[in-house]
């Protein structure tokens, strides 16, 4: 199992549009081959950032099967325009006790 983390910081004036296109792009993301869970978390500490936490069965189902879709297009589409600046997205692997 891979985690993709992106910490995403959404321009000021629009987090209730960046909200609402989330849930449209949820339905997207939820969908695709390999993918496993999400979740989106807003700060307390600072406004307009939120951190995305994406559960892949794999690193090539998120960067091959996920980003060269149509549907990704579609997630670009409905988020992208949103960021500011644009989030860097790094994978992590579990550490196991």
């Amino acid at each position: 199992m891979i985690l993709e983390a992106a910490q995403l910081q959404v321009k000021p004036g629009s987090i209730n549009d960046f909200e609402s296109n989330f849930r449209k792009a949820s339905k997207i993301i939820s969908q695709m081959p390999g993918y496993l869970s999400h979740e989106l978390h807003k700060c307390v500490e600072t406004e307009d950032k939120y951190l995305l936490l994406v559960k892949w069965e794999s690193i090539t189902a998120h960067e091959v099967g996920f980003r060269k879709s149509p549907q990704y297009e579609e997630w670009k589409a409905l988020l992208h325009h949103f960021y500011d600046p644009f989030p860097t997205v790094e994978h992590y692997v579990q550490i196991k006790n």
